[in-house]
């Protein structure tokens, strides 16, 4: 039986060409203006952390083509109903993740490292589950790429920190994020 669907390479193409075009004016076209600040601030703040301006970019970049094969899939109803249940769940964990971020950013001296990087893993994990038969090990890998680097203690620990300029740019992200919430798009 010959198993050929022309469905199925549509669907492969799109991910093929979303991940090849996985730049701030591709992602302009499947994100919103509050979405993109938030990205470009995640990129000022990761290139300040690492102090290295290419393994910001591909944080980034990894982060758009994961939201855009996510979307793709979507889309195209590639998800059955547990993954659908999953994705549910991913949606729900981001929610919390970033009522927390904003929380955490508007009460002083209630930031814990450990409850942001153990959501940000349970969301990891959860995104893992819902793709799994979707995407490629690239792609996984991707995923933990962006998650390990937002989930780092150090990391949160210099984002929510006293210090600029970092927490400029976590008041910039939040106010991104905080719009997000109040317009339900996150």
């Amino acid at each position: 039986m010959d198993t050929f669907s022309t469905k199925n390479l549509v669907l492969q193409a799109q991910k093929k060409l979303l991940s090849k075009m996985a730049s701030k004016t591709m992602a302009s076209v499947f994100i919103d203006d509050t979405s993109s600040e938030v990205l470009d601030e995640l990129y000022r703040v990761t290139k300040e952390f690492t102090r290295n301006r290419r393994e910001a970019q591909k944080i980034i970049k990894n982060l758009i083509k994961i939201v855009m094969k996510l979307g793709v899939l979507y889309r195209n109803r590639q998800f059955n109903a547990d993954e659908l249940r999953l994705m549910e769940l991913f949606r729900k964990k981001v929610h919390t993740l970033a009522m927390t971020a904003v929380s955490f950013y508007q009460i002083d001296f209630t930031f814990d490292r450990r409850v942001m990087s153990s959501v940000l893993n349970e969301c990891r994990d959860l995104l893992h589950q819902a793709i799994n038969t979707h995407l490629t090990a690239k792609s996984h890998s991707r995923i933990n790429h962006v998650f390990n680097h937002f989930a780092d203690y150090e990391f949160l620990s210099a984002l929510y920190g006293p210090s600029e300029p970092y927490r400029t740019h976590l008041q910039r992200i939040c106010e991104g994020v905080n719009k997000m919430l109040d317009e339900d798009n996150i």
